[in-house]
């Protein structure tokens, strides 16, 4: 895994989201054009209201064959709701054909008094590292 440890944070309506992206060499296969990435999500409710993550909407961007947008119930099976000051974590992977491209998107959110919105998760970079045992 990369030793890198950049991270991304965005706050919408009192939810901080935070996304620590990194390029998974091992599980990776450069020669067939598979590029794999993790990416851990730290959901935090730093508001005064409680309310529950419904759905969400990933915009994925592949240099080698643009975009495709990924909705969904949820975050990997669960609708967490979370209470001021709660948090909720979660990693998911992304593979691409090319070595370098991006993610963002929104997280559907319902507070308990049935008003929504959509909380940002900001845009971040999925790049793979050159190999160390390669001369270019």
């Amino acid at each position: 895994m990369s030793d890198r440890l950049s991270f991304y944070y965005r706050m919408t309506s009192g939810i901080r989201i935070t996304v620590r992206p990194s390029y998974l060499r091992e599980r990776s296969n450069p020669l067939l054009g598979q590029f794999v990435f993790a990416y851990h999500i730290r959901i935090e409710n730093v508001g005064d209201q409680a309310a529950q993550l419904r759905t969400r909407r990933w915009l994925i961007h592949d240099e080698a064959v643009g975009d495709t947008v990924v909705e969904g119930e949820g975050v990997v099976g669960e609708q967490p709701h979370l209470l001021p000051g709660q948090i909720h974590e979660y990693r998911s992977f992304c593979v691409l054909k090319a070595p370098n491209g991006w993610m963002e998107g929104t997280y559907r959110f319902v507070r308990d008094d049935g008003s929504s919105f959509l909380a940002v998760i900001p845009r971040f970079t999925l790049a793979a590292e050159p190999r160390t045992d390669t001369v270019l």
